[in-house]
């Protein structure tokens, strides 16, 4: 969706202030106004905007919507006392909450690579015998082959794991390998279904940041269920395991979304720094995947895969005291400190 050179750039989220419920914003520059403020000067120029009650509902109708208030934005009076600094507000989830979300995995050339190659020869079959140098060619054809011939690995996180993007991540009792993981989110912007690849990108409203969190050590199922595979209830589910946001940046102001930075600074040390240009499987071909698999509905959220350098790499993971950020190029930054779950049935007061 394009829009005017002039128009200026603006993003949208959900905000609080004082204990007072959640309300959708325009955000410019280092302010935010109510929707609803936007929308009294939409209506007095005859531009329609519906569902300024929340970002979920104005995604409902996002083409006209964003329409209307890509106009209205350059008529809204720069000293309307409804403008409040974004400093002075808490910052939720943009979309709060989302009803369904998605995660692409194992979507990043160097990551996946790195993984086989920390794996060690004989993890992957057909491997047992490799050299370190063997494995990563190994890899690296594989990989190769995958982006060629392969499909995108999806799975679903619930949305009661989604937080604000400077909100404490609470490290669950029952884990002692929870692990970052920062991504690119897609946020859906019309209902798709079975949506062709070169056709996938005009289904997208905007984009965010996302930290899929892990507990590695709760990925495979053991014991009686080992024959199950993967249990993504435990290891990605918990309370507090997908930062998301700060804001919406609608599409139409991000003109090349694969070749957008993503970095994420672990104590103030740099963890991940990739281009989004290093995905397997790109936006588009994920948005054509999963829509022939599911229906997607306006707001919903594609995480669309993390780069290289998680704590598996690094063979350290989060602990109480640690405060990842998390930025992608032109999308902003979350900050999220990590405290410890109190022990489940112990009284803490």
């Amino acid at each position: 969706m394009s829009v005017p050179l002039s128009t200026p750039a603006f993003n949208l989220g959900t905000f609080s202030i004082a204990g007072c419920p959640p309300f959708a914003g325009l955000v410019a520059g280092n302010r935010v106004i109510a929707l609803d403020a936007v929308k009294k000067v939409a209506d007095a120029q005859g531009l329609p905007v519906t569902g300024t009650g929340s970002v979920l509902a104005l995604l409902q109708n996002w083409e006209s919507n964003f329409s209307s208030l890509a106009k209205a934005v350059t008529l809204v009076d720069a000293n309307d006392p409804a403008w409040a600094p974004v400093d002075a507000l808490h910052v939720h989830a943009p979309v709060d909450l989302p009803r369904q979300i998605f995660c692409t995995g194992a979507n990043y050339f160097k990551h996946v690579v790195d993984l086989i190659v920390d794996l060690g020869a004989g993890a992957t079959p057909g491997t047992e015998k490799m050299t370190p140098e063997e494995l990563r060619t190994f890899a690296e054809n594989l990989m190769t082959e995958r982006s060629r011939t392969g499909f995108p690995y999806v799975f679903s996180k619930v949305p009661s794991a989604v937080t604000g993007p400077f909100d404490p991540v609470i490290l669950p009792a029952i884990s002692h390998k929870p692990d970052w993981e920062l991504e690119l989110a897609v946020i859906i912007g019309k209902p798709a279904r079975h949506v062709r690849r070169e056709d996938a990108l005009s289904y997208i409203a905007g984009y965010s940041i996302a930290n899929d969190i892990t507990s590695r050590d709760l990925i495979w199922c053991t014991k009686d269920n080992k024959a199950m595979g993967t249990d993504w209830i435990s290891s990605k589910n918990s309370p507090t395991f997908l930062p998301f946001g700060p804001y919406l940046v609608p599409a139409a102001f991000v003109p090349k979304p694969q070749d957008l930075r993503i970095t994420l600074k672990l104590n103030g040390k740099t963890m991940q720094d990739e281009s989004t240009s290093d995905m397997i499987f790109d936006i588009a071909r994920q948005i054509e995947y999963i829509s022939s698999r599911v229906q997607l509905w306006p707001g919903d959220v594609i995480c669309t895969g993390s780069p290289a350098g998680n704590g598996t790499h690094y063979k350290r993971f989060l602990q109480e005291g640690d405060v990842m950020e998390g930025s992608i190029t032109g999308l902003g930054m979350q900050r999220n400190p990590c405290v410890k779950e109190p022990t489940p049935g112990v009284n803490t007061a």
